[in-house]
């Protein structure tokens, strides 16, 4: 496992920390570092196929980001995947919980794993929790 591995727990579904979550994983992915995204409780939602869905913001940045031209999470945790060594997976937990299943969600995540083997794999990484 690599030094530069960036692991990134993302939880919650406010725009601020998708959005920084998303950047984190997108500039690390093609900066040539190994990334490993899990998606849990609030932030899984924005991840089932057709889910459009504007996600809330917490303050004053979030609206700000609003108005602007910048690449929404769900484009930058694509492209990191696409154009680096990005893995997104989803919690199996909250599959259950919110009665998603694998075929729900986006093409570009892996299949589901559950928390123990994310942190698993995780252990020789930077841990970043949004």
């Amino acid at each position: 496992m690599s030094a530069s591995k960036i692991c990134v727990v993302v939880v919650s579904g406010s725009l601020e920390r998708l959005q920084m979550a998303a950047m984190v994983a997108s500039v690390a992915a093609v900066s040539g570092q190994e990334v490993m995204v899990f998606l849990s409780m609030n932030a899984l939602p924005y991840f089932a196929k057709g889910n459009i869905s504007k996600a809330p913001h917490e303050g004053e940045m979030g609206r700000i980001m609003e108005g602007k031209k910048i690449p929404e999470f769900r484009t930058l945790f694509e492209q990191a995947v696409e154009l680096g060594d990005a893995k997104i997976y989803p919690c199996s937990m909250a599959m259950d919980v919110l009665g998603i299943e694998q075929v729900g969600l986006e093409g570009y995540l892996e299949s589901a794993t559950g928390l123990t083997k994310f942190l698993h794999d995780a252990q020789d990484g930077q841990v970043w929790t949004f």
